[in-house]
């Protein structure tokens, strides 16, 4: 399941590439709405036609934001998935260590698709398709590992390792309490050890 598939994207210029890296980090630090054009050419070091030729206008920019964001993310809990045994729940609680080191590394302030859903929520916007779709891929993700690890219940368990996924990654960008994705790997483990998945 795919969050791009159908959507429109730009060919990346040079140019079109510093927007994006310039806008990525502004709608991350301060959020989507507040941002505007100008202060995305400024730290861009472009103009402001520069950017409508290259994008169309600002809503562009966020698709390619969250699209680019949520690639990266994949790419890079690929790498963490794949290095773990094969139909094993090492492979479950995989996400969770790819989840706390792309927090330390490119998210302390949470998940940006929850942030963005904060402020985009209608699904006529073309970028809800990549919030909502992101998660329905991490769904589908846990419900996968969870089927290889238990003959039945995969449902259930898929839903409930999510569930304490998102939960981390919010309080981890709250600043709740510390490391909440290690607490929920920990609760990982046990919900996969009563299930028999775990030794």
């Amino acid at each position: 399941m795919g969050t791009t598939e159908g959507l429109r994207r730009i060919t990346m210029t040079p140019a079109a590439r510093r927007v994006l890296e310039a806008a990525g980090r502004l709608f991350y630090e301060r959020g989507i709405h507040v941002v505007g054009v100008d202060l995305i050419a400024a730290e861009a070091r472009v103009t402001k036609k520069t950017i409508y030729d290259r994008y169309g206008g600002k809503e562009q920019i966020v698709v390619e934001y969250l699209a680019d964001r949520d690639e990266r993310w994949r790419a890079f809990l690929a790498r963490y998935v794949d290095a773990a045994p094969p139909a094993s729940a090492a492979r479950i609680l995989a996400v969770f260590d790819a989840s706390r080191a792309w927090s330390a590394a490119y998210g302390p302030k949470g998940c940006s698709m929850v942030n963005a859903h904060a402020e985009i929520s209608d699904p006529a916007h073309p970028a809800y398709p990549i919030i909502t779709g992101q998660k329905q891929w991490m769904l589908a993700l846990f419900t996968r590992l969870a089927g290889d690890v238990t003959s039945e219940g995969a449902g259930d368990l898929g839903r409930t390792l999510m569930l304490l996924h998102e939960g981390a990654l919010v309080a981890q960008g709250l600043g709740v309490f510390a490391d909440p994705i290690g607490q929920a790997r920990r609760d990982a483990e046990t919900l996969l050890a009563a299930a028999g998945a775990y030794p």
